[in-house]
């Protein structure tokens, strides 16, 4: 299954779901028009039932150079709050999926391409990419979260560093900082983001939304013993179902052979 938009590609296939930036020749930048198409594209596959796990990844040499900044600059304050309005609702129909989304990094990842990658659950990169939020440099600052995730990733000593120079980070280092999951080598990256999909996708959905819930849950402001009794709830309501219950069964089956 594929649909097609003007800035975007969504493919299904068997159960993973890729979400394609297509606007190769302006890097990928996002104008209004493709922020509109990310987020119904998202939507389309947070309420596909066959799809397990959901990839974005960018055409050509970057994921995303962030916002179309002509555009940008020519938008009345009134474009710019619907623009931000916008940009939180796509970030959040990532975030509160209860699917997992990756982020497959092949080449720049920038200002909201960089947020983007941030607010996916995993980040798989290439060893040529390039991560940043450079927005000090046009004497702004990051938009879409990225002050706050980034910092919830590597820290506030990293994360002042990294916002304040808006330099431009390799995939090993961010690696090295815990931004980044995975580095694949250039040549066959698709096939190695391909392949750590379809493991994630024989992972119990439900279990993984639980997962992404919980540890979410954990950045809040919800009192540590509250967290415990809601992760608590979590796995007796897990145990309760036949699929736990086939699974527990076939282990036992398996370890007395």
């Amino acid at each position: 299954m594929t649909s097609s938009y003007d800035h975007i590609e969504i493919l299904v296939e068997d159960n993973l779901a890729f979400l394609v930036f297509n606007r190769p020749d302006q890097l990928n930048a996002m104008n209004r028009k493709m922020m509109s198409e990310i987020i119904q594209g998202i939507e389309a596959i947070n309420l596909n039932e066959q799809v397990k796990v959901a990839i974005i990844k960018g055409k050509g040499r970057a994921f995303m150079a962030g916002a179309d900044i002509k555009e940008y600059a020519s938008q009345t304050p009134e474009e710019f709050n619907t623009f931000q309005e916008n940009g939180k609702k796509l970030y959040e129909s990532i975030e509160q999926s209860p699917k997992p989304w990756i982020a497959a990094v092949d080449g720049f990842a920038l200002g909201g391409g960089c947020e983007i990658a941030l607010c996916c659950d995993l980040i798989l990169a290439s060893s040529r990419s390039a991560l940043g939020l450079p927005e000090v440099h046009l004497s702004l600052i990051p938009g879409g979260g990225g002050t706050q995730r980034l910092t919830q990733k590597v820290g506030i000593n990293i994360a002042k560093e990294m916002l304040f120079t808006g330099g431009q980070y390799t995939a090993a280092e961010l690696y090295s900082r815990g931004v980044v999951n995975r580095v694949f080598d250039d040549n066959n990256f698709d096939e190695e983001v391909l392949a750590f999909a379809k493991k994630l996708a024989r992972r119990s959905t439900q279990s993984i939304a639980q997962l992404k819930w919980l540890v979410q849950l954990s950045l809040t402001s919800v009192l540590f013993e509250d967290r415990i009794d809601e992760e608590g709830r979590a796995v007796e309501q897990l145990f309760l179902t036949d699929e736990a219950r086939q699974a527990i069964k076939a282990f036992i089956s398996k370890t007395k052979d």
